[in-house]
């Protein structure tokens, strides 16, 4: 892309790419995951470091080319990454060689693809800035895409209860699968009213908003006195100034805005939310991919992505 705009910014272009320099890789892309993120460097809410651009910030590989001084890893090797810096929306690219993931024989390029980044997230939410326990309650939006349908089976793996806002019944039931216990259509539903009704009046312990707007603000009354709110998108746009008084002290609701690529430039907590991402795959973490497009219809995906047409993750196939 070589300006700001709505999806038909994303052009596909060749170019020549240079060898590996020092501490970096050469990786030939399988599966490339495309995330809402994607959407907002697309549109200028979030910044790149220049245009032109080329965006994605998660795929998965295969090691092509060392460069000078790279020792841990080997051409051949089967490698993921998440976060910055951007570029996955290519064939090919080279990468530092520390972001690179070591991927086992029984995690695929796909799996990999689709849910390293949801899974450092949501590792992210769970371990950093909400330490969740067995037997607390976990409200989560939009439930079956692609990072909430994560949320769902990583907090009842840990023991949680999760209600979860949809809004389809079809998507109600993709949600189910993977663990929802509650489904709440917010098209047809008071979602306050009704964590209210299945909580006993008390709120859910934990929040996890990624649709912002009024949805933000509807949250803050659906957990319990001292329970958690974390903002992690704005899919219906920005809730504006926030008016402390809806936190508390009525309320007494914390917030938290937590976001996963500063959380990442420490590279001993990209490691470990990797690591723990794909132990919970191999304990039973399921994949869901909604749909693979060919990396030249890149558009396409965001378009399908912004409509909400889509349930669980998208890739794009070089």
């Amino acid at each position: 892309m070589s300006q700001h705009g709505d999806a038909s910014v994303l052009v596909a272009t060749e170019a020549v790419l240079p060898p590996p320099a020092a501490g970096e890789i050469r990786v030939r892309h399988t599966a490339i995951g495309v995330n809402y993120v994607d959407v907002y460097h697309r549109t200028g809410l979030y910044d790149l470091p220049s245009l032109p651009a080329v965006l994605g910030v998660e795929a998965a590989g295969v090691v092509e080319a060392l460069g000078p001084d790279v020792t841990t890893l080997q051409v051949g090797q089967r490698i993921a990454y998440a976060g910055p810096p951007v570029g996955s929306y290519a064939s090919a690219r080279n990468l530092p060689a520390a972001r690179a993931i070591a991927l086992p024989d029984d995690v695929s390029d796909d799996t990999a693809a689709s849910l390293l980044l949801r899974g450092i997230t949501t590792h992210m939410l769970m371990a950093y800035v909400y330490r969740l326990q067995a037997g607390d309650t976990v409200l989560v939006h939009a439930a079956a895409g692609g990072l909430g349908l994560v949320i769902v089976q990583w907090a009842k793996a840990m023991g949680a209860r999760v209600i979860g806002t949809v809004s389809t019944p079809a998507k109600a039931e993709v949600a189910r699968s993977h663990g929802l216990d509650h489904a709440i259509l917010y098209r047809d539903e008071d979602v306050v009213a009704a964590v209210m009704r299945l909580t006993d009046g008390g709120g859910a312990d934990y929040a996890i908003d990624g649709i912002g707007g009024q949805t933000l603000l509807d949250t803050l009354g659906c957990v319990r006195p001292y329970g958690m709110v974390a903002s992690v998108g704005q899919v219906a746009g920005d809730s504006g100034p926030l008016d402390l008084s809806l936190l508390g002290p009525a309320r007494s609701v914390a917030l938290s805005r937590p976001g996963v690529f500063r959380f990442m430039t420490d590279l001993a907590r990209y490691r470990e939310g990797a690591a723990a991402t794909l132990r919970h795959l191999q304990a039973g973490l399921r994949p869901t991919i909604g749909a693979v497009l060919p990396l030249a219809q890149a558009a396409e995906a965001h378009r399908l992505l912004e409509a909400g047409a889509t349930v669980g993750s998208v890739l794009l196939r070089p």
